[in-house]
């Protein structure tokens, strides 16, 4: 039996394919109508704690805050047998990551943390990048699970964290892409570019990024702005990165300028939903 908690938008479809592919799960939601969704193809848990009679529990959580409040909070922790695998699929804090590692450690449980790339298309086609922190032999134990989740899996580092710790560098410099390669296009379009003759020369050039190749013609462009990830996500993950330099004492003027400017856009956007803006061009 796998135990599955966070049935959002990665969660959910990263749950569907371990349940197409076979495996047993049992899987909690706080809200109903995400657990309700697996009626009939998966054990529905009623809390949290009913996922504890698994072999191996996968969390899907936004941030370490929610992932302590599940394990320690909610008693996850204190109803899982040792020998138990708990695997952090979040964007969790790297430093909080060894931290819950060691108080699970004392109750004979490995946590191993494997965050992911690749969105939300990515958990719905098995085409994930997952990073994964933790010793040789769980990541091994892992290998069939993993595998129906994601196309490239990758063994960060026998430490715990260092798979969260690769995953919030990754999106930092994602965003500083985004950022930069926004205000380049947007600057050509003023001086009278058509974005889209911009993109397909930046793609064939030095400039290109995950931006320009995926952002902006698939959710910019066509006004969707849908990509499945939220800005205020985007900028936790920043945040964990920033502190990471800063702990380290490794150079961090354009990270910090980065952050701060999406924190603005952060403040400025409004909380509540609106009607996707017309496309550029």
């Amino acid at each position: 039996m796998i135990g599955f908690v966070g049935l959002g938008n990665m969660g959910g479809p990263m749950a569907a394919r371990l349940v197409e592919a076979g495996h047993d799960l049992c899987v909690y939601d706080v809200l109903p109508a995400a657990r309700e969704h697996f009626a009939g193809t998966a054990t529905l848990a009623e809390k949290v704690t009913d996922v504890s009679t698994s072999d191996t529990v996968l969390l899907m959580l936004p941030d370490s805050t929610v992932v302590e409040h599940v394990v320690l909070g909610e008693g996850l922790l204190d109803q899982l047998a040792p020998g138990t695998l708990l695997v952090d699929m979040s964007s969790s804090d790297p430093g909080r990551t060894r931290a819950l590692a060691g108080t699970a450690a004392e109750r004979g449980v490995t946590l191993v943390d494997a965050p992911v790339s690749g969105g939300v298309a990515g958990a719905k086609a098995g085409t994930l990048t997952i990073m994964v922190g933790g010793p040789a032999d769980a990541f091994a134990a892992l290998g069939p699970l993993f595998g129906v989740l994601g196309t490239r899996v990758v063994h960060a580092g026998e430490v715990v964290g260092a798979g969260h710790a690769i995953k919030a560098l990754n999106n930092l410099m994602s965003a500083a892409h985004l950022m930069v390669a926004s205000e380049a296009l947007l600057a050509g379009q003023a001086f009278g570019l058509d974005p889209r003759v911009m993109l397909d020369i930046v793609n064939a050039s030095s400039g290109r990024s995950g931006s320009t190749e995926t952002k902006w013609p698939k959710f910019v462009l066509p006004g969707t702005y849908d990509s499945g990830f939220g800005l205020r996500l985007m900028l936790k993950d920043m945040g964990i990165a920033l502190g990471l330099q800063e702990a380290t004492g490794t150079p961090s003027a354009v990270s910090a300028a980065a952050v701060a400017a999406w924190a603005a856009a952060a403040e400025a956007l409004p909380r509540t939903p609106t009607t996707p803006r017309s496309p550029p061009g």
